[in-house]
């Protein structure tokens, strides 16, 4: 047998036992762990905003190019098409902004797969460029995972939750797909949402509610989810959508902001990243559907609490829009916003400009697009959609305050200490519509306080963490309310390392509705992954808290200390003799071949203990020839 194990590849072994994780479990005693016939696990990908391919469902000529738009040909993304015919790529992106229908000369459909989330323009240059889930996906092979037990659930980006089950039964197809898996693998699955596909699980899962009987609910949720990994969630929304509301974001693509605005603003989905504050919640449609109570035509949006009223910028660092108005027109029929006005009555004088500013629950209740509707044309349209779509959403009001799903084992991670836009200050451009905003200056969250582009100091609520820049850590922080009121706190090196610089406090006292912080010290240049975790408080149920140094928001699916993280802690749940709830963070050695690395100070490879220096036919360097040895795989029990 020895002998055997020697003739195969030198990661065979590592790969055969990380191969349980996905192809089998023992029983564990543990409520938070595998029961029964619980012997395989799937894997369920929910990407996020922009990160699904769509390609075209018309036959579209394009004048004065030599690419048309056939059937399958494809739209997002295909910078070819964009740069040679940007007229017609446009009409088979935009959509109507009242009813959500496609142009009437091009419709695009999502696409389907895995591939759908890979790479979304493929090609030797501009694949690298728009690589998603690829990276996720070599870890799935190099660790030996079954192709049936990833599962990619792509969709249309652009819609709003409604219609994406009114059109394509998104929710419905999603509910066949975990009931699927359940049966193909005779398990749970594990869900990974990355950004706006967070958003999309939590409203499936209160559709969900809606759909079962309410005693089989938690039931069909035990039986067929076993746990959440929130990657870099916009709990309570992110400051960008409204900057692509009004002045658009190219996201580094050959457009106009003026084009970018025009597609967002068809785009019902942007709404659903808008921010909106901690302290309102939406009516519960759940509790008012099994009550029998009607809906009332002039119902509350929100119902805040008083803390909303006796505090600043609802809880966010500052307000999020602050916008130079050019005359008074039109604000008497606006109630919300005359009392602004009135504080700067001076400022209106010989018909000045007057600077408004709003916080997340003027954005998300339709305040400003209120105030700026006789400026603005496409302020009608938003506010119809807020109502329509979200306002009156007959599942539940998206842009509300989440609570933690009610799922056996909730991870939620994300990016810390990128420079993070929080605040903007807009004012008439001169320019048509649609550039007839710009931006004037930028509010940015840096450790301990906020600043503005030019670098000046601004007044707010400043946090000693900031977020991972595109959302603010107030919104990605927003999962640590889930945690109980003790938590065990470890902050560890991101790289491989062997434990001496690892610091762990336990049982932390954490009051529901402030912030926890690792009271802990960090060495300079070393980027570090903080784990927050608490297994006591539900009982059944674990919730951890995952915070990475340097982590962007758009490149953290593709993270190997992510990546890793995951795989030890799926390695650690399936093990009937984990004695600790979550897996120990004592350690991290290296798992593949890519860890391996040589030592030029030692003339070696570095991490004798896991690799060792075996040189194979095509090497060009040293370090390619540092590989795992074949005992790795004992080292995982250091993990249980």
């Amino acid at each position: 047998m020895e002998a055997d194990l020697k003739s195969v590849t030198p990661s065979f072994t590592v790969l055969a036992v990380l191969f349980l994780i996905f192809s089998g479990g023992a029983a564990v005693e543990d409520e938070t762990e595998f029961h029964g016939d619980y012997s395989k696990l799937s894997g369920i990908i929910i990407p996020g905003f922009a990160s699904t391919q769509l390609r075209a469902w018309s036959i579209l000529d394009c004048p004065y190019s030599p690419l048309d738009f056939n059937p399958l040909d494809l739209v997002w993304l295909d910078t070819t098409k964009l740069l040679s015919a940007v007229n017609c790529w446009f009409k088979c992106m935009v959509l109507d902004p009242y009813n959500q229908t496609d142009h009437p000369e091009c419709k695009s459909r999502p696409d389907s797969g895995l591939s759908a989330i890979t790479e979304l323009d493929p090609g030797y240059i501009t694949g690298p460029l728009s690589t998603v889930w690829k990276e996720w996906l070599k870890w799935c092979v190099e660790f030996g995972i079954e192709a049936n037990a990833i599962v990619a659930v792509p969709y249309d980006w652009r819609l709003s939750p409604t219609k994406l089950e009114e059109r394509d039964l998104y929710f419905h197809k999603l509910k066949l797909t975990f009931e699927t898996a359940l049966k193909l693998r005779g398990g749970p699955s594990i869900v990974f949402a990355h950004s706006m596909g967070n958003n999309v699980f939590r409203y499936f899962l209160e559709w969900l509610r809606l759909e079962i009987a309410p005693k089989h609910y938690m039931e069909w949720l035990d039986q067929h989810i076993h746990a959440y990994f929130a990657v870099g969630a916009p709990l309570l929304g992110s400051v960008e959508a409204i900057k692509s509301t009004l002045s658009g974001v190219t996201f580094g693509l050959p457009v106009s902001e003026g084009t970018a605005r025009l597609l967002s603003n068809s785009f019902a989905s942007s709404l659903w990243l808008m921010p909106f504050s901690k302290n309102c919640k939406g009516d519960n449609t759940f509790s008012t559907h099994f009550s029998g109570g009607a809906a009332k035509k002039d119902k509350q949006v929100y119902h805040c609490t008083d803390e909303e009223y006796q505090t600043k910028y609802s809880g966010w660092p500052t307000n999020i829009i602050n916008i130079e108005i050019p005359s008074t027109k039109g604000l008497d029929a606006y109630p919300s916003v005359t009392e602004a006005f009135q504080t700067n009555m001076t400022s209106m004088e010989c018909g000045l400009p007057t600077l408004l500013s709003f916080t997340a629950r003027e954005l998300a209740d339709g305040t400003l697009f209120k105030a700026i509707e006789d400026y603005d044309p496409d302020s009608k349209r938003m506010l119809h959609q807020l109502k329509k779509l979200y306002h009156d959403d007959p599942v539940m009001n998206p842009l509300s305050p989440w609570e933690r799903p009610p799922i056996k084992n909730v991870f939620c991670i994300y990016g810390t200490h990128l420079k993070t836009e929080v605040g903007y200050y807009f004012a008439p451009s001169g320019k048509p519509y649609p550039d007839n905003w710009i931006i004037t200056d930028i509010i940015y969250e840096t450790e301990g306080s906020l600043v503005s582009r030019s670098g000046t100091v601004v007044d707010g609520n400043a946090g000693p963490i900031i977020g991972d820049e595109t959302v603010p850590y107030h919104s990605l922080s927003w999962c640590k309310n889930w945690l109980g009121p003790k938590v065990n706190i470890t902050m560890a090196p991101q790289p491989e390392h062997d434990g001496s610089d690892v610091q762990v406090e336990l049982n932390v006292e954490h009051e529901h509705g402030s912030d926890i912080i690792a009271n802990m010290t960090k060495a300079p240049r070393v980027k570090y992954i903080t784990f927050y975790e608490d297994s006591e408080s539900i009982p059944g149920k674990r919730t951890a808290v995952w915070e990475l140094d340097k982590a962007n928001h758009r490149n953290i699916v593709r993270s190997p200390v992510l990546m890793r993280e995951l795989w030890l802690q799926m390695w650690h749940d399936i093990q009937p003799g984990a004695k600790a709830k979550f897996v120990t963070k004592a350690k991290r050695g290296p798992l593949r071949d890519a860890d391996c690395y040589w030592d030029y100070g030692k003339a070696c490879c570095a991490w004798q203990e896991y690799c060792e220096y075996r040189y194979s036919f095509g090497d060009v360097h040293l370090g390619q020839s540092c590989r795992l040895r074949n005992t790795s795989a004992n080292m995982l029990l250091q993990y249980i």
